[in-house]
């Protein structure tokens, strides 16, 4: 069996209980009156445990506790001391009023004189060495507590400080919102190219040989007339009613005129011409002609816009292909091709990328970075009339010159972008060719325009059904590559006609809206601004450019 032995300690309790009841009445006599530096280095003779002296010394507060003794050592240490138990030096109650100046922090600890007002200056000194304190009244307490919170305040001033110089300085920049970025997108590139660029792109701008002044190309320049349009949404298209600009700069029939795609540039109007040139308007403002490129040597079949509105695509009867930079009208990227072009087209997805067909059986994909061709899409006819790339770039649409005595196989064929393999040639069965295709902007359907003298619609997801119902007729193409169009908001299809009218259907009834004699010759191209909702453009075979509002 196991015992228990039971010790009487409670004669050593109780005079620990005595010890301490001692030592917390004369602590407590002691409490108001504040302690000198004689008075507190009398009385850790016999504790070796705080060391003042590596904070005169500039150890720091680490060294300070670095060197204790080990807790049972501590233990007996704090037992034998036959005056008051010493607490850990309170900052609070041990620290004297002291006032400053900013170049206290400063001072190195040796020259400071002795007194717990010092060590505590110093231990903060060593502590933020690079720290420059404000001026203070002399009134202010200098606490430990107190320091590190207008240390910590004095942080944050000179941190918004900085952020102010750094916001005044153009180092940081504000936070725009999108709805703002997107109107501000004009002057962001003017100041990407300069100010000295801009004035070297004004002088550019070609004179006429009519002997009308140098014209300020004004392609960085946003429209008075369509700011208050830029933030709403699009209203409901108009029919428009009267004229407002008619352009007869061009030498030779106007194949085709396109509004620039950034809504921003969108008083400029694209216009290629059999003249062997193509000219940007100003189609809203004033009319006149901002820019000429004559980059061809022959007539300048298709053109198109680039998605940032900065560049044009180009090709034309002289087997040429060119990408124009707008404002400076230097070429980016040329090119001779095998045969005469009819057709060009950038892919949405890929900027760098566009096909171009024409006289061949071939359609070509070049990179404007490599200037080689990456894929051909060959099929057995004899000409590509138009392209058309449907929303996700994947796929695309030719129409060709090919029919059979029954049937027209292979009008219209659908391609794999990626693959150039055939996805449907069995697309269009009358035998009709069609020299214009248009995709509708609000749904997966695309327009036909037919040497039938009708518009068919087709579905633009496979496999590309044609809709039997519904057929737009009452113009007239008879051989002419005559253009048709969607309005912005899809309600409204607007063709020319080989007589030189303008036609507005219903896209939902197919039924003619209205029609009124544009053109005494053959109108081949028509086309709605993206932003105002009346305006539209014509072109026709004697080479006028009319507005309409």
């Amino acid at each position: 069996m196991t015992s228990l032995v039971v010790y009487d300690d409670s004669d050593s309790e109780a005079e620990a209980d005595n010890s301490n009841s001692s030592c917390q009445e004369k602590s407590i006599r002691n409490l108001g009156q504040p302690l000198s530096s004689d008075t507190l280095a009398t009385r850790c003779e016999n504790n070796p445990r705080p060391r003042w002296d590596n904070l005169n010394m500039g150890l720091g507060i680490v060294e300070e506790y670095s060197s204790l003794p080990e807790p049972q050592a501590e233990r007996n240490i704090w037992k034998s001391c036959p005056g008051p138990r010493l607490q850990r030096p309170h900052t609070e109650l041990q620290v004297k009023p002291w006032t400053f100046t900013p170049s206290d922090f400063a001072a190195s600890p040796s020259s400071t004189s002795s007194g717990n007002c010092e060590l505590a200056g110093a231990s903060v000194s060593r502590m933020r060495p690079s720290y420059e304190a404000p001026r203070v009244p002399s009134s202010s307490s200098c606490t430990f507590m107190s320091l590190e919170a207008m240390g910590h305040h004095g942080s944050l001033w000179q941190k918004r400080r900085q952020e102010n110089m750094d916001l005044v300085e153009g180092r940081i920049k504000p936070y725009i919102p999108k709805r703002l970025r997107q109107t501000q997108t004009l002057t962001a590139g003017i100041n990407e190219r300069g100010g000295s660029e801009l004035q070297r792109q004004r002088s550019d701008c070609p004179s006429s040989s009519e002997g009308f002044p140098v014209r300020e190309c004004r392609a960085t320049v946003v429209s008075d007339f369509i700011k208050p349009y830029l933030e709403g949404k699009y209203k409901s298209t108009e029919i428009p009613k009267r004229l407002i600009f008619q352009m007869s700069e061009h030498g030779g029939p106007v194949n085709s005129v396109q509004w620039c795609p950034v809504l921003q540039h969108s008083h400029m109007l694209l216009s290629a011409s059999m003249d062997k040139t193509f000219k940007v308007w100003d189609a809203i403002d004033t009319g006149r002609c901002l820019n000429t490129y004559s980059s061809h040597s022959g007539a300048v079949r298709a053109v198109q816009w680039s998605s940032c509105g900065r560049q044009i695509l180009s090709g034309g009867f002289d087997s040429e292909l060119h990408v124009t930079d707008v404002e400076t009208g230097t070429q980016l990227f040329s090119c001779k091709n095998e045969f005469r072009i009819s057709a060009v087209k950038f892919n949405p997805n890929e900027p760098n990328i566009f096909l171009c067909g024409g006289f061949s059986p071939e359609i070509k994909a070049w990179d404007t970075r490599s200037c080689k061709v990456i894929k051909v899409y060959k099929a057995s006819v004899q000409q590509t009339l138009d392209i058309l790339f449907l929303r996700d770039g994947s796929e695309f649409l030719s129409s060709t010159d090919s029919v059979s005595r029954d049937s027209a196989d292979r009008t219209i064929i659908a391609w794999d972008f990626h693959s150039a393999a055939k996805v449907s040639n069995q697309i269009f069965h009358e035998r009709f060719t069609c020299p214009s295709l248009t995709l509708h902007p609000k749904e997966s359907i695309f327009v036909a325009q037919t040497n039938g003298n009708y518009m068919a619609l087709f579905s633009a997801l496979r496999p590309y059904r044609i809709n039997k119902k519904k057929r737009y007729e009452g113009h007239k193409v008879e051989g002419y590559a005559v253009a048709c169009e969607c309005s912005p908001d899809g309600a409204v299809l607007v063709t020319g006609s080989a007589d030189g009218n303008v036609f507005f259907y219903n896209y939902h009834n197919s039924r003619i809206i209205c029609t009124f004699p544009a053109h005494s010759h053959a109108c081949v191209d028509t086309t709605f601004h993206p932003v105002l909702p009346s305006v539209l453009a014509t072109c026709d075979w004697s080479g006028k450019i009319k507005v309409w509002q």
